[in-house]
């Protein structure tokens, strides 16, 4: 169609027209029509934001990662120094409740004197059961005197220098030790062995004797104080041909996971080899 100047009819047919489709889209009749015209365009809009979005990202990604790996090098050393702490922390607990206990030891039995020592070393013979302290002759540690911790007996010292001393548990084969079994009041001796086991020997036939009965140290042999803690017997063996009963012992004390202990300072062992030997 053609429109001409001079023609007013035509303009006043546009200008009603364009009134007519205002009209219209005013009332909301074109709404459909309209959407589907321009659901193109949207779709053209939204594939070209996806894209500009997945460039963006991809412009960005390496300083985030870069960043990302430095927050998490930082976390890991944060997180190494706290377990270090912590670790710090649990052994300083561990050791005051270890010098706690070993001071209740010594709070209980005040007639005797101590000095605490480490455990630095251990034997690594497997037929000897020994470990090494951090004291010596120049704190007063000689050789013989008992050694204890929190649960009971530990041993005796057997060698000394100036600045160590090596202990003997009452596990070893060499050791023996006078003892009283509670609550019978029976006598008899604790020995060692190459396994470490402890069993005790010459106890009278008659003696009535069960598993769960308490060991102390009796003081009879003259190389240990009496009255100390040694362990429970945890089997009685009785056979009728026998002179004695024998029993086996649990230590109270974990000679593998000794960490202090206290040697009896005051306690002056008496030598009664020369009195048993025969002339």
């Amino acid at each position: 169609m053609r429109f001409s100047k001079n023609n007013p009819y035509q303009l006043i047919t546009l200008v009603l027209l364009a009134a007519g489709l205002l009209l219209l889209a005013l009332g909301g009749y074109l709404s459909p029509v309209l959407s589907s015209a321009l659901q193109p365009v949207y779709g053209a809009q939204a594939w070209l934001y996806e894209r500009f979005q997945a460039i963006q990202d991809f412009m960005n990604a390496p300083a985030d990662i870069t960043r990302l790996r430095q927050d998490n090098a930082e976390l890991s050393s944060e997180n190494a120094s706290l377990q270090t702490q912590i670790i710090a922390l649990q052994q300083q607990v561990s050791e005051i409740e270890l010098l706690s206990a070993l001071l209740d030891f010594a709070r209980a039995r005040p007639e005797n004197a101590y000095q605490a020592a480490a455990v630095i070393g251990r034997d690594p013979s497997p037929f000897l059961h020994y470990v090494i302290i951090n004291r010596g002759s120049d704190d007063g540690i000689r050789r013989g005197m008992p050694v204890v911790a929190q649960e009971g007996l530990v041993g005796r010292v057997a060698q000394v220098t100036a600045n160590a001393a090596r202990v003997e548990l009452v596990s070893d084969p060499a050791s023996q030790v006078g003892i009283r079994l509670q609550p019978s009041d029976v006598d008899g001796v604790l020995t060692g062995s190459i396994t470490g086991d402890l069993g005790v020997d010459l106890l009278p036939q008659d003696a009535v004797l069960q598993a769960g009965d308490l060991v102390f140290t009796s003081g009879i042999g003259g190389l240990y104080p009496n009255n100390i803690l040694v362990g429970q017997v945890s089997s009685v063996r009785q056979e009728a041909q026998a002179l004695f009963q024998t029993a086996t012992v649990q230590p109270v004390v974990d000679f593998t996971r000794l960490e202090i202990v206290l040697v009896i300072v005051n306690f002056q062992p008496v030598d009664l080899t020369p009195l048993l030997t025969n002339p």
